[in-house]
């Protein structure tokens, strides 16, 4: 069974995730950008390890909210609205780029460009 996820998405079975300068450890579910540790909340965490198991991916607020808070609870959709500002805020405290695109309409994805952009100075 293992080998089949392996081989169908390895990011879900990866102990660190990467993107750009964003490091996300499972084993120690630890934080870091640039290098610089970053404390998530619980919610915060489990949104970016999504965002990082899928990046580039737009995601409605509804998807979110089944992926990340589960499918048996009901919490109103501008909840996700709240962490994403409060998952921003923390990963990007200066003139960082934020890796986190709204689309219009539709929701939020983890920024494919991000990946890919030269760090500034």
């Amino acid at each position: 069974m293992k080998g089949l996820l392996r081989r169908a998405s390895p990011e879900r079975l990866a102990t660190v995730l990467t993107y750009g300068d964003i490091e996300l450890d499972r084993e120690k579910r630890r934080v870091a950008r640039s290098g610089r540790p970053i404390d998530l909340g619980p919610t915060e965490y489990r949104l970016l390890e999504f965002f990082l198991e899928h990046p580039g991916r737009v995601f409605s607020r509804e998807q979110l909210l089944d992926s990340v808070w589960g499918r048996d609870i009901y919490i109103d959709e501008r909840t996700v609205d709240v962490h994403i500002g409060r998952l921003r805020k923390l990963l990007n405290p200066g003139r960082e780029q934020d890796p986190i695109r709204t689309v219009r309409g539709a929701g939020y994805a983890l920024d494919d460009r991000f990946a890919k952009a030269e760090p500034q100075p």
